[in-house]
């Protein structure tokens, strides 16, 4: 991508795959195309869950070399996050951090702050200024 400002990536991870589409939906029409954006919801047989290998896929979608954000609704999707981010493999897994952030204000601020140019400390670090 010569010439162009490479944005950090946000992927929201939810049990509920309307959930997580529909954050995405909610930041993209908030942001535009800026910022790279995947979801990943529900486990492999599609019921409420999650699944590291589609956590995995949606950090690749996401991708940055600015690096990816990461938004979870519950401890397992935190879990599965953290497998999916030891799958990605170093120097990349690096470049990957989980948000302990409020899942829909910290992924529209994030992407906010994302769209700006901001690097991945200063996007997590916004998105998790919303926690109490």
């Amino acid at each position: 991508m010569s010439g162009k400002t490479t944005n950090v990536g946000i992927v929201i991870v939810s049990h509920s795959p309307l959930v997580a589409q529909g954050i995405v939906d909610m930041v993209r029409q908030m942001v535009g195309d800026c910022v790279p954006l995947a979801w990943s919801g529900g486990n492999v047989r599609g019921e409420l869950g999650t699944d590291a290998a589609g956590i995995l896929r949606a950090i690749e979608t996401a991708w940055s070399d600015a690096g990816v954000a990461v938004f979870v609704d519950l401890g397992g999707a935190e879990t599965n996050s953290e497998m999916a981010i030891e799958m990605l493999g170093a120097p990349r897994s690096g470049l990957v951090s989980i948000c302990n952030a409020p899942l829909v204000e910290g992924a529209v601020m994030a992407a906010a702050e994302a769209s700006g140019g901001a690097t991945l400390a200063r996007v997590v670090a916004t998105a998790e200024e919303l926690s109490p």
